[in-house]
This record gives C-alpha cells, sequence and structure tokens, in this order.
C-alpha cells in the first residue's frame, strides 16, 4: 500500500510539472493566462534603462503567430492595443527591451526621450545632442544616445507602460504620458492606446497620515459606485437630462462633479467605498484607476479604497487593483492580511493634532466581496466571513487597549466601511433620514457583523452600491436605545444607473469633531451648479454615542 501511495505520488508530481511547463510555453506564445495573472508580473525593475521600444503586431486569426519578440531580448506589455475590440481580428502589443545600466558598454544606446506623431521630430529639434530620432512602428519616435554621453544619460527613459482613452491621465510622480495616441489601424474611437513615459528611478514616496486639524475636526468625503470606464464611457440615465446641453460623456462629468466637490468641501480623507470601475466597460481597469486616483493626488489628498461587486470585474482582480493603489502617492489603502477572505480589510488611523503619534480615531475598511457563493440557497450577493468578523474584533480589541489610544478618550468616534450594505439595513424597524428610492440589495445570508460592529463601539457605518438609496438608518437595542448608524453614500459615477424617482449624483459628507465627540454628515449633490446647499444634514453621533435625529 505504502509503495502505491509512493508511486501514485510520483506521478502526479510528474504530471502537475509537465502540465505547468505546457500551459507556461504556450502562454508564452498566446498569452493563455488572464491579463490580471500577467500584472503580477515585474513591468518596471529599478535600476534598468530602456534601450529600445517597438510594437509587434499579428492577425488574431494566426495560430501560428504568438505577437511576442524574443522573449530573451525583448519584454512586452501585456496589455493588447486594441483591447480586443478592434474592428480587424488584429493584436498588438508594444515591446521594450532594458538592461542594467552597469551592463552597458561605451557603443550601447539609451533611449532619452519619446515622441508619437507623423511629423519628424528632428525637424523642430533645437537641441544640440548626438543623439537621432529613429521611427518605429506606430508612428512612435524614440531619441537614442550611446551612453558615454553623460547628460544624455541622466535623461534616460526607465519604463514605459501603456494607458489607454482620449481621457486617460497619469497620476505618477515622474510618469508623462504622450497626448498623442499610438497609430494603429482599426483602434475603437475612444480607446486609442497611449504610451506613457517615466524617466530616473522610482520617485520615493512618504507614506500619507491623516490627522485631525487644529480646530479638533476631521472631514471625510465618502465617494461611491464612480462606475469609471477605459475611454468616457456612456452616461446612463443622467439627469436632468438637458443639463449641460444635453451632453453626457460619462467619465469626464463624474469627475467634474466629484472634482468640484472636493474643491468645496476641501475633506481631510476621501473614502472611495467600491465599484469605482465599471469593469463591463473597463477593458483597462489601470486607466480607470488613475482617473479617481488623479483627483486625489493632484490636490495631495489621503484617501482609502475597498472594492464592489464591479472592479474586478474588467482586466485586473482585486489584489492586482490594489498592488496598484497601494503604490500611488497619498493612498492609505491596504491588501489587508492574506489569511483571511478579501481583498481591502484593513483600518487607518487618524493621528492627532500636531506631530503626536497617538490615535484620534479609526477607521475599517472591510471587504464585502461581490456575488453569492451559493446561489441556490443564499441568492444574490456575498457575505462578510466569519474570519473577517474575528480580524475585525480582534483588531479593534486590540487597538482599544493600545498605549496610542490611552490617552484620548473619543475611541467611539471609530467609523466602518463597507460596500453592499448589510441585512440590517432592511429592519422596517430604522428610523430613516434621506430618501429610500429602491430596495435594499443585501446578503441573502446575514453572518452578523453588525452585532460586532456595535460590540466594539462603532457607531457609523456607510455603504455603496445602491445608487439611488442616500439615506442614514439607525438600528436600536430592545429598549430602543439607539445603536448603529447605517448610511448609504448615494452613486457618484454617471456610468452606473441612476433612474430612480429622478436621482442626482452625489456624495456624503462626515465631519468629525473630536472636541465635543460628536459626527455630523449632510449630502452634497451635482446639479444645480447652486449645489452648495447641505442636503440632509443631521448630528448622528453626539458624547461619542449615536443618537436619534
Amino acid at each position: 500500500m505504502t509503495r502505491r501511495l509512493v508511486r501514485t505520488g510520483i506521478q502526479l508530481l510528474v504530471f502537475a510539472s509537465v502540465f505547468i511547463f505546457v500551459l507556461l510555453f504556450i502562454d508564452r506564445r498566446y498569452t493563455v493566462l488572464p491579463a490580471s495573472i500577467h500584472s503580477h508580473l515585474p513591468a518596471h525593475h529599478p535600476g534598468l534603462v530602456i534601450t529600445d521600444i517597438t510594437v509587434e503586431s499579428c492577425s488574431g486569426l494566426n495560430l501560428i503567430s504568438s505577437c511576442r519578440l524574443d522573449p530573451d531580448r525583448w519584454h512586452r506589455i501585456e496589455k493588447d492595443l486594441y483591447l480586443k475590440k478592434g474592428w480587424l481580428p488584429t493584436k498588438a502589443f508594444v515591446h521594450i527591451r532594458r538592461s542594467r545600466e552597469e551592463d552597458l558598454t561605451e557603443d550601447d544606446k539609451v533611449v532619452i526621450d519619446v515622441k508619437v506623431g507623423r511629423t519628424n521630430p528632428t525637424l523642430g529639434d533645437k537641441e544640440e545632442s548626438s543623439a537621432q530620432w529613429e521611427l518605429r512602428p506606430g508612428q512612435i519616435w524614440l531619441k537614442r544616445s550611446v551612453k558615454k554621453h553623460e547628460s544624455d544619460s541622466k535623461r534616460a527613459v526607465t519604463a514605459v507602460d501603456v494607458l489607454f482613452g482620449t481621457d486617460a491621465v497619469e497620476p505618477r510622480p515622474g510618469w508623462e504620458i504622450k497626448d498623442i495616441p499610438i497609430a494603429m489601424d482599426g483602434i475603437t474611437a475612444g480607446l486609442e492606446p497611449k504610451l506613457s513615459i517615466r524617466r530616473g528611478k522610482p520617485h520615493k514616496m512618504e507614506p500619507a497620515q491623516p490627522r485631525i486639524r487644529k480646530d479638533g475636526k476631521f472631514k471625510i468625503l465618502q465617494v461611491s459606485d464612480l462606475h469609471l470606464s477605459t475611454g468616457v464611457g456612456a452616461c446612463r440615465e443622467p439627469e436632468p437630462a438637458g443639463y449641460h446641453g444635453g451632453k453626457c460623456e460619462a467619465d469626464p462629468r463624474t469627475l467634474e462633479f466629484v472634482g468640484k466637490m472636493l474643491d468645496d468641501e476641501k475633506p481631510d480623507m476621501v473614502v472611495f467605498s467600491g465599484d469605482q470601475v465599471n469593469g463591463d466597460t473597463a477593458p483597462d481597469s489601470q486607466t480607470a484607476i488613475f482617473k479617481f486616483a488623479e483627483l486625489v493626488i493632484k490636490r495631495q489628498i489621503p484617501y482609502a479604497t475597498i472594492y464592489g461587486n464591479h472592479d474586478d470585474e474588467g482586466s485586473l482582480n482585486r489584489a492586482s487593483m490594489m498592488a496598484l493603489t497601494e503604490t500611488l502617492p497619498y493612498s492609505v489603502s491596504e491588501a489587508g492580511p492574506s489569511d483571511i477572505d478579501g481583498v481591502g480589510n484593513y483600518y487607518v488611523e487618524v493621528l492627532v493634532h500636531g506631530s503626536g503619534r497617538h490615535s484620534a480615531l479609526t477607521l475599517y475598511f472591510v471587504d464585502s466581496h461581490g456575488y453569492s457563493p451559493d446561489e441556490r440557497n443564499f441568492e444574490g450577493y456575498d457575505w462578510i466571513k466569519p474570519n473577517q468578523i474575528s480580524w475585525f474584533k480582534d483588531t479593534a480589541t486590540a487597538l482599544s487597549k493600545s498605549e496610542t489610544h490611552t490617552h484620548y478618550t473619543h475611541i467611539h468616534l471609530d467609523m466602518a466601511f463597507i460596500h453592499i450594505p448589510l441585512p440590517e439595513y432592511i429592519d422596517p424597524e430604522n428610523e430613516v433620514v434621506g430618501m429610500v428610492r429602491e430596495g435594499v440589495t443585501a446578503p441573502a445570508f446575514n453572518s452578523h457583523f453588525k452585532n460586532a460592529l456595535v460590540e466594539q463601539g462603532i457607531s457609523v457605518l456607510s455603504c455603496g452600491h445602491d445608487h439611488a438609496n442616500e439615506y442614514c438608518a439607525i438600528s436600536h437595542d430592545q429598549e430602543r436605545n439607539p445603536q448603529l448608524w447605517m448610511c448609504y453614500a448615494g452613486g457618484s459615477g454617471f456610468g452606473g444607473y441612476g433612474g430612480y424617482d429622478g436621482y442626482i449624483r452625489r456624495v456624503r459628507v462626515f465631519e468629525i469633531d473630536t472636541a465635543d465627540a460628536r459626527i455630523t454628515t449632510w449630502k452634497r449633490v451635482e446639479y444645480p451648479t447652486g449645489s452648495e446647499e447641505r442636503i440632509d444634514e443631521q448630528t448622528i453621533v453626539n458624547a461619542g454615542k449615536a443618537v436619534h435625529q
């Protein structure tokens, strides 16, 4: 029996090894593995310089062609320039050659500039340099210089990426996106690929640290359900229909609205509470992520993200999106512990004003997942898992006993954010402030996360998901004492639905006053332009406890 088990084990090991080898060999030629897998492969290495850039095209009908240059000499950026949407059965990929700078010889050339366009840049290049402009496919022009020219070496291009769409932005420090798209026949209008390059080493970024203001207050702007696309996106049920002259491009209008709210409210932190990416219309999720990130990065506002049921329906899974977001300036987002369910279970401590290291309050972020894993018994949406609840309880208990909290008394100003509402949002006994425009699409299975929140003294929970619901509802214990305010942010994006009772896109604001242990909330709407009015302003926590309106 033992000999048979050993033989079976060896056979399984050999089979698995052969399978993995064949799979990697096929993927090397045909890219059969998902894009989310490739996103984990190294794309940008510190200490490397780019020596050449080109585009390799191939027919999508040619089963022999891999559309890949020699992988020992070229690195392929795993983004089909056609995004599998071109009107020709064609694929194309940007390839780069790169080398460690110390390995270059004096005769090796390094890319020091990149331009895209029909015109030869040499005609308008007044800069004296030994470098020459060289044409590559896609009307990409490279200026390359031999390594021995130190003045050119300092300008060496060290990383290359591809973004898509007329509205693509580049929020990463040191990166520069080219305005003119790569020229390829058959590219779908509005999804044109653009090169983005970085010179020099990656910028060292200091971690963002939210702090209470000098006046003892801290303002959070919650933005939910942006539903951003690759490209400008299509508006769904814009309200009112004639606003902006009846013209509506989803992403530009959404971002203009959120940008105005950032400038008006001047929040100390922004919470993006899920469905930032509209998966079905985001064949390049990175481009969509960069759009909302750029809004807060250029305003130097710390921000946290969690994911909804649509974010990972695009080109990136949750882990890849979080890995990307963690590298961006002012992001306080984290993947969280790898041994519990979901991506994005973490907390952010908001420190006291000044340079002290004591925490004034803690914000918890929990992944509410996507669709039900057991549709037969629990139709609809997934639920927060027991190990997430245990993590939350253990973390909250540990933080309450931490030395960083012992000198601060307003622990019950802590808040929590999720995307999909809890089943307790449905309770008809809840007192509601705001509009209930649609049914609550909570999980059918109740894992009782709400009980854990109450046990740990959390007074406010806020979610997204149901776009046209934008109310706060308070639950009570058996003696009718207020327990927990459960709020909706309301949908902000025009790429998602909004067609309930003339719903106008909006955001939610929470202002925490640590001096008086008070939390106040209100909403701001996109239309009319005189939207400075605070909608449904209410105090939901007073003296550290949830209160009736």
